[in-house]
C-alpha cells in the first residue's frame, strides 16, 4: 500500500470515528433527540474532543490525525503540508465523514420513527437564522466559526511544531482543545470548525442542512487561513516537511 493510500485511508478511518463519535453523542444522548437522556453540551463537546485525541493516538503516526480539512489547510498555508500531498487527506476526511455519518443514520434506522425524529432535530447539522441553536444570524456564525477554527487550527499547528509540547502530549491538547471550541460554539453554530463533519450530517439531514453548508465549508476555511497567517508572524520558522 502507498504512503498516499495510507494517509487517505488513516484520515478516512479517523474522520468516521469522530463524527460517530462526536455527532453521534449529540444525536443519541442530548434531549434534543432522546428527551429521558442528555449529556448537554459539556458532554458533546468532550465526545468530540475525547474522538480526536483517541485519533491521534491511533493514527497520528501515519498521517498526523487532520481528520478536518481546516487543518490540514492551516498545514498548507504555513508550509507543514505540500500542496501535492494534500489530495489524500482531503478525500479521506469527506469520504470518512459521510461514512460516519452514514453509520449513524444505519443505526437509526433499526428503530421505527427514529430517522425522521433526528432528522427533524437537525441530525446534528450545523446552521444559522432559526436552524442555529440560540437563532444567531449568519454574520454572528461566520465570526465565531472563523474565530473559534483559527483558534483551535493555532492550537493544532503550536503542538505539532517541534518543541511546542512535550512528546506525547499533543493529542491531549489538541483534544481538550477541540472540545473548548466546542462549549465556547454549540449555542451559535452547534459547532462546525470542520467541514467535512459538517458535510457529512447535512447530507444525512436531507433538507434545510444542506442549503446552509456552504456556510461550514467557508468559514471554516477562511479562520484555518488566519490561523496560518498569523503563525506565519509568531511561530518558528520552519521548512516543509512533507
Amino acid at each position: 500500500m502507498t504512503a498516499d493510500v495510507r494517509i487517505g485511508v488513516a484520515e478516512a478511518i479517523g474522520t468516521a470515528i469522530l463524527v460517530i463519535g462526536g455527532a453521534g453523542t449529540a444525536i443519541f444522548a442530548t434531549g434534543g433527540f432522546n428527551e429521558g437522556l442528555s449529556v448537554g453540551i459539556l458532554g458533546v463537546s468532550l465526545a468530540f474532543g475525547f474522538s480526536l485525541l483517541g485519533m491521534a493516538y491511533l493514527i497520528g503516526r501515519i498521517s498526523g490525525c487532520h481528520i478536518n480539512p481546516a487543518v490540514t489547510i492551516g498545514m498548507l498555508a504555513t508550509g507543514k503540508l505540500r500542496a501535492a500531498k494534500s489530495a489524500p487527506y482531503f478525500v479521506g476526511q469527506f469520504v470518512g465523514g459521510v461514512i460516519g455519518a452514514g453509520l449513524i443514520a444505519l443505526i437509526l434506522m433499526g428503530t421505527d420513527g427514529y430517522m425522521s425524529r433526528a432528522q427533524d432535530a437537525g441530525f446534528a447539522s450545523n446552521g444559522y437564522g432559526t436552524h442555529s441553536p440560540g437563532g444567531f444570524d449568519l454574520l454572528s456564525v461566520a465570526i465565531i466559526e472563523i474565530v473559534v477554527t483559527a483558534i483551535f487550527v493555532l492550537i493544532v499547528l503550536g503542538t505539532t511544531d517541534e518543541g511546542g509540547v512535550p512528546k506525547g502530549f499533543g493529542p491531549i491538547t489538541a483534544g481538550f482543545g477541540l472540545a473548548l471550541v466546542h462549549m465556547i460554539s454549540i449555542p451559535v453554530s452547534n459547532t462546525s470548525v470542520n467541514p467535512a463533519r459538517s458535510l457529512a450530517t447535512a447530507v444525512f439531514q436531507g433538507d434545510w442542512a444542506l442549503g446552509q453548508v456552504w456556510a461550514f465549508i467557508l468559514f471554516p476555511a477562511v479562520g484555518a487561513l488566519l490561523a496560518g497567517a498569523i503563525w506565519l508572524v509568531v511561530g518558528p520558522k520552519r521548512t516543509s516537511t512533507a
